[in-house]
């Protein structure tokens, strides 16, 4: 788990979506560090991770309206605390909650758990819609899974901004929490 890569992966038992999203990193020439480990399905997983990769992981939450006929992906700083009703009166919605697992993977081809800003790049009908946080934008990397909870990603969070979402076509909404 302590070996940091800067390249795909090239052993065979990746999943096909892990391997895309390599693919899209290294077709729009954005540069990352990798680490593989054990599954790291929580905030204190990710800490070892975040220590060896120098990096926050982001905290990735999948959220509906009551409704659910809006998405949203909330991303965080992952030491930060997620209060719902500060989220929703920034929005405008009155209820909002996690949204099921069956969404996450229809919407973004992603399990719980693996939950990441690279699975818009599987929202191809625009259903999703990105929220940051914008003490998010303070830091100069973020961390992600890459679809899969297997490894981390460390990738610059302009390269994120400026080349990913721009390729995907998400527009993100900032608010502040």
């Amino acid at each position: 788990m302590d070996e940091i890569f800067t390249t795909s992966p090239t052993d065979s038992n990746r999943l096909p979506k892990e391997m895309r999203v390599y693919e899209l990193l290294e077709k729009l020439q954005i540069p990352f560090e990798r680490m593989d480990h054990e599954i790291a399905d929580t905030m204190e997983a990710c800490e070892k991770i975040d220590e060896k990769l120098q990096v926050t992981m982001c905290k990735n939450l999948f959220l509906c309206n009551r409704q659910k006929t809006n998405f949203f992906l909330l991303l965080m700083p992952g030491n930060k605390k997620f209060l719902t009703k500060d989220l929703s009166k920034q929005l405008g919605i009155s209820r909002l909650s996690f949204a099921e697992a069956e969404f996450m993977e229809k919407f973004l081809d992603i399990t719980p758990g693996s939950v990441s800003v690279l699975g818009l790049m599987n929202d191809v009908e625009k259903k999703v819609n990105l929220i940051i946080d914008k003490d998010l934008l303070e830091d100069d990397y973020i961390g992600c899974h890459p679809c899969a909870n297997t490894s981390s990603l460390k990738i610059k969070t302009s390269d994120i901004l400026e080349k990913f979402l721009i390729c995907t076509g998400h527009t993100p909404t900032f608010v502040t929490l």
